[in-house]
């Protein structure tokens, strides 16, 4: 049972963190609160369980793209090249499935391997010649862009088998509805495990900790959050499999960033590269790194994208991607300075991204209206970014 004392002293904590410059996920829970209230208030469409769905299925591929956006940013560089990446993995396994009649595990493999030959490339120019990666990874999207048309020949079209396991999967697969309840279950209580063995440790090298009210607070809350969001998809098609995929894909690297020396490298290339080298660690290798998984990101993206369409193109890939996908990792609260940021930032940021594009859509507002609020959002997260990074400065924080 939560006691009232315990309470007290988590909301205490949380508002001390909040006046030193740690906002975390908080400015973009309130954005996001503020677009779905504004659009529902508009279309009462909006929230309904159908378009919840459907924009759940929409965040998948973007956002796992954005999500290596939020690496790459973890170490203060940029990668402008994942659109074209995932177009190119597109191509790759459209083309080995669909006219070379390979194997479907080993056309996935193939697409996956060339976004992170990709990512191969980009580490060895960068730490070898000392390219800046705003350069390298510009010519990639120009390089990339053509490998890609390339590879469809002259067709620049081939459709994927609406009956195969790779279209089913991002079209057809959802969970039944007592399974997406135990998941939630399991999730909320999984979550409340791993802060209470953190806190433990903490407590036992005699560091401050998290006090179990606080976790009990958030497991709760993340429990009823969880098992109302699957009871309110349920009314419709329910929790989409490829969603689910992109969430694991967005836990599996959060648990890599925060406990695994791997993580803590990155962060502290981020924070400072010089400092970081001198306590021994390879930085080199960090980079190639988080280059290689940005680009395999991209391209697990991109075969998401493609198996959702049932097609790869020309355009896969182009237009918008990697605008959203950029704009996905900063808005979610991925800082441009480096050293801060989460694996979670993907899944807010492009969350925010498709409710702009969903609200707009459902008022039957041109493009040219999202993309100028879209730019406007993205202003407001990197002045908020940087306004923080003042705050903590201020107060002597790291």
């Amino acid at each position: 049972m939560l006691s009232s004392s315990g309470l007290r002293r988590a909301a205490a904590a949380f508002v001390e963190r909040v006046r030193g410059g740690d906002l975390g996920s908080l400015p973009v829970i309130v954005g996001l609160v503020l677009i779905w209230t504004v659009f529902q208030a508009m279309n009462p469409v909006f929230l309904s369980s159908t378009n919840l769905v459907n924009l759940t299925m929409q965040c998948a591929a973007i956002g796992t793209i954005a999500l290596g956006i939020v690496l790459v940013l973890l170490v203060g560089e940029i990668d402008l090249s994942v659109g074209s990446v995932s177009g190119l993995a597109a191509a790759v396994l459209a083309v080995t499935f669909v006219q070379l009649q390979w194997h479907p595990i080993l056309a996935l493999l193939a697409a996956v391997a060339a976004g992170a030959l990709v990512g191969l490339v980009y580490g060895f120019l960068y730490t070898r010649f000392g390219l800046p990666s705003f350069v390298i990874t510009l010519a990639g999207l120009l390089g990339f862009l053509g490998l890609q048309l390339w590879v469809l020949g002259d067709t620049g079209s081939i459709n994927l088998p609406f009956d195969s396991f790779i279209v089913q999967f991002a079209q057809q697969m959802f969970l039944p509805a007592w399974a997406s309840y135990v998941l939630a279950v399991a999730a909320a209580a999984g979550y409340a495990w791993a802060r209470v063995l953190r806190a433990r440790r903490r407590a036992a090298a005699n560091l401050m900790s998290q006090s179990y009210a606080e976790i009990a607070a958030r497991s709760t809350v993340l429990l009823v959050f969880l098992t109302a969001s699957a009871w309110y998809l349920n009314l419709s098609r329910g929790v989409g499999v490829m969603f689910l995929f992109f969430l694991a894909l967005v836990v599996v690297m959060n648990i890599a960033l925060t406990r695994t020396r791997w993580g803590r490298a990155v962060y502290a290339v981020g924070g400072s590269v010089e400092a970081t080298r001198r306590a021994g660690i390879r930085v080199d290798r960090i980079f190639v790194s988080v280059f290689v998984l940005c680009s395999t990101l991209a391209a697990v993206g991109g075969i998401l994208a493609a198996a959702r369409l049932a097609a790869a193109n020309q355009s896969s890939g182009a237009a918008d991607t990697n605008l959203n996908a950029i704009a996905a990792a900063v808005i979610g609260g991925a800082s441009l300075f480096g050293g801060r940021g989460t694996a979670f930032s993907a899944l807010l940021g492009i969350v925010v991204i498709q409710s702009i594009s969903s609200g707009l859509t459902l008022m039957n507002l041109d493009s040219s209206v999202r993309y100028m609020v879209t730019g406007v959002v993205l202003v407001l997260a990197v002045i908020v970014d940087s306004m923080s990074r003042r705050t903590r400065a201020a107060t002597g924080r790291a």
